[in-house]
């Protein structure tokens, strides 16, 4: 599996994770900067909102990579506890509680 760089993994700026065909090959012609540069940005959005939601990034952040044709993927890494705590923000948005647990 390729090394998991990206938005918040290592550190910012690290480059694209690309984690698709045969687990992280580059395959010649596929243009994985395009599709990471757009992930990258919609990670950038999501970590910003879970920082407004005081989350730390050590616990719970956005991470942009490609899949194998080249297209942006946003995954949400964070531990279990930070994950949970999401979740019940989310649920609580949908119910109309305002993410009270």
């Amino acid at each position: 599996m390729s090394k998991a760089i990206g938005t918040g993994e290592n550190g910012p700026d690290d480059g694209p994770d690309v984690t698709g065909a045969d687990h992280g090959l580059w395959v010649r012609g596929v243009d994985y900067m395009a599709g990471w540069r757009v992930a990258r940005a919609a990670a950038d959005q999501v970590n910003l909102a879970l920082l407004a939601a005081e989350f730390e990034p050590s616990q719970l952040r956005a991470v942009a990579s490609t899949d194998d044709v080249g297209q942006g993927v946003v995954r949400l890494v964070g531990a279990p506890g930070a994950v949970v705590r999401l979740a019940g923000l989310l649920s609580g948005l949908v119910d109309g509680d305002g993410g009270a647990p």
